[in-house]
């Protein structure tokens, strides 16, 4: 069997789960529904193991391979074929996907076992996958359209998921239009570049772009800015990223899925996929990376006062997000594919480690009433401290070496990236400070009353299931959580999930290290190799450098937190009380939702109620249908007066017709 074969199998795997657990709901006992579903993904992920080892066993020459099932449009110069691409890049993407997603799954077992919609929920998270897979596998614009679109609809699904409380159907409906903004983007990008080329093929594109295409010439500019627009919107970046910090309204799982394996790392795939029209539009890439930098500031900056657990994390990722895009903009694009993929083991542990968490809280989700479980949760501490310091950048952990690849990749291209260096160090300070925030109030200070129960072997549970975000009454029948907690102590499935991504978030890293072992570069170097930027990689030393500082800069924010949170308690209220409107403005978010209500969302109201007074009301049903209506109501009417029944009125009536045209024959001979 050939690698194209695998890489089918691979699609075909959460295919099968997701009709399997679909069509059988009601045939599955227990939490067999989740057992099935974890094993397509993991069958999926041991046959992008198996694509991966076959095509590293190739000449790097020879390791891009095209395999089309079926022609579904060849006309009018229209490719439109069912097919996949599969070379190192694709690959790498497949085999992160799966292996996170399996690990999510196996975690979702036991997470979810108390749902009475778990049959439906594991149809949706294989769904997902299925979606995410095919994206990435892609071989032309048309699949890349309908794999970016199904991971839109599975999204809205999973993050509504919990469909009869209200926050959560509304944030799926915010992710849901807002990811349409993007498929738009898409696919009006998509037709600029067939516009010229006259292809959707990716490797024909990519080879006629320096022959139809000018340096930055006013077209292919806009083409990738509109592929930028789909890649802001699936990523969640400035300012179309509103929706990620809702999307929490989804379970625990489904926000670890959301954020370190699937949909938002999209974006960042699509840049690097595009990478030979990027480069040809140089503006349109300077303009992503802006974004970028511009995301992975104001993210970290609110996630510095927002006390919901689960969203301090949201807001983690759109940062995180944000050096990809960077990355992936200025031509680092094994460093932004590294960072994606230590990324996903620590944003999906830390996620994990925050279900657990809450677990233990009976489903709340407030720092401001958590406190005091590092010692009653060990397992949890432990995981929670590993994926914090990976998110932080702290040696030897797999954060510090991929993200500071990036940054040293900025430094080096002068021309003004170093602006985006800086902003990408201040990042790494706050995300520092916000994560070790996080860490310090949750699992220091004294003990709250869950903790103390769990000090005494019972785990918290509410007498009245309450919305986190609202406050109100909830029951645990269908369509709301189900009334189980779980902590990873006591649950087998979420320990081995969270063990295994502890073990990669600690030494995941290593696989690219400057001056040792670039494996992530060397492997993917087939898929960049008609790139101009990637011959000016940063030295072994600058590399070295950007790593002390960006550590340097991560311990300085641990320390300062140390001391805000855990030492000197009461200086973080100290310091809002003096800046009240700074932490306003954060507490906020920067006022995007705001901004895009009084800018967009009233003004489109206001038009649409516009054209249903006026346009629909008076034009369209007064003059138009209405004006129709009356002409042959008038006309039957008349029609129905002349239906006497007399005879001698029809030929009087004939006799006058018949006068009227040899009248008329007479005049005109």
């Amino acid at each position: 069997m050939t690698a194209t074969t695998f890489a089918w199998l691979v699609l075909l795997c959460p295919l099968v789960g997701t009709v399997v657990i679909a069509l059988g709901w009601n045939r599955w006992p227990g939490r067999s529904a989740g057992w099935i579903g974890t094993a397509a993904i993991a069958a999926a992920f041991g046959c992008a193991v198996v694509t991966l080892v076959s095509i590293r066993t190739r000449a790097p020459e020879h390791r891009e391979l095209s395999s089309t099932l079926w022609n579904y449009a060849v006309t009018s110069g229209l490719d439109a074929k069912m097919q996949i691409l599969v070379d190192p890049l694709s690959v790498f993407m497949i085999t992160v996907v799966s292996g996170v997603s399996a690990l999510i799954h196996l975690y979702s077992v036991t997470y979810m076992q108390s749902d009475r919609g778990l049959h439906r929920y594991f149809a949706y998270l294989n769904f997902f996958v299925l979606s995410m897979l095919l994206l990435v596998l892609a071989g032309n614009f048309v699949i890349l359209i309908i794999g970016w679109a199904f991971v839109g609809a599975a999204s809205y699904l999973l993050i509504s998921f919990w469909y009869r409380r209200s926050t959560a159907t509304r944030a799926g409906l915010k992710a849901f239009v807002i990811n349409v903004v993007g498929d738009v983007g898409l696919v009006l990008g998509t037709f600029f570049i067939f516009k010229h080329t006259g292809t959707v093929d990716f490797l024909k594109v990519f080879a006629l772009t320096p022959h139809v295409f000018g340096h930055d010439s006013t077209d292919l500019v806009v083409a990738c800015l509109l592929l930028g627009v789909g890649a802001f919107a699936k990523s969640a970046q400035v300012p179309l990223h509103t929706w990620l910090p809702d999307a929490m309204e989804g379970p625990t799982p489904v926000s670890a899925l959301i954020h370190a394996a699937t949909m938002v790392t999209a974006g960042v795939y699509l840049i690097v996929r595009m990478h030979p029209l990027f480069e040809q539009a140089p503006t349109a890439a300077d303009v992503t990376a802006i974004g970028g930098g511009l995301t992975l500031t104001v993210a970290a900056t609110i996630a510095l006062v927002v006390t919901d657990l689960k969203r301090v994390i949201a807001y983690s990722t759109m940062s995180q997000i944000g050096y990809m895009i960077m990355g992936a903009s200025v031509g680092a694009y094994s460093a932004a594919m590294f960072h994606l993929m230590t990324h996903a083991f620590f944003k999906a542990l830390l996620f994990m480690a925050a279900g657990s968490l809450i677990g233990a809280m009976a489903g709340v989700q407030s720092l401001d009433r958590m406190g005091g479980f590092r010692r009653v949760l060990p397992f949890t501490f432990v995981s929670f401290m590993v994926g914090g310091l990976a998110l932080t950048g702290l040696p030897p952990f797999s954060g510090w070496l991929s993200k500071d690849d990036i940054l040293a990749f900025l430094d080096h291209r002068g021309g003004g990236f170093e602006i985006l260096g800086v902003l990408g160090y201040l990042g790494a300070f706050l995300t520092g400070l916000y994560t070790f925030r996080m860490i310090f109030r949750a699992f220091w200070g004294e003990p709250v009353e869950e903790a103390r129960e769990l000090e005494h072997g019972h785990l918290a549970h509410a007498d009245v299931p309450r919305n986190p975000m609202t406050g109100e009454e909830e029951d645990t029948d269908i369509g709301f959580p189900g009334p189980g907690h779980y902590i990873a102590e006591r649950e087998m499935p979420m320990k081995v999930a969270m063990g295994v991504l502890a073990v990669l978030a600690l030494i995941g890293g290593l696989i690219q290290i400057p001056g040792v072992d670039l494996g992530i570069e060397r492997f993917l170097s087939t898929t960049f190799a008609d790139s101009h930027l990637v011959r000016s990689e940063p030295s072994t030393a600058s590399s070295w450098v950007g790593l002390a500082i960006g550590a340097g800069a991560a311990l300085i924010a641990i320390t300062i937190a140390y001391r805000v949170w855990v030492a000197e308690p009461g200086t973080a209220t100290r310091v809002r009380e003096r800046l009240p409107a700074l932490y306003t403005f954060l507490a906020n978010k920067w006022y995007f939702d705001e901004a895009i209500d009084f800018l967009i969302v009233r003004p489109a109201l206001t038009v649409g109620r516009l054209a249903g007074s006026v346009l629909e009301r008076t034009v369209i049903e007064g003059l138009l249908t209405g004006g129709a209506v009356g002409a042959v109501r008038v006309g039957s009417a008349a029609v129905r007066r002349w239906q006497t029944g007399f005879v001698r009125y029809y030929a009087a009536a004939m006799l006058i017709c018949l006068s009227g045209v040899a009248l008329y024959f007479l005049i005109s001979s």
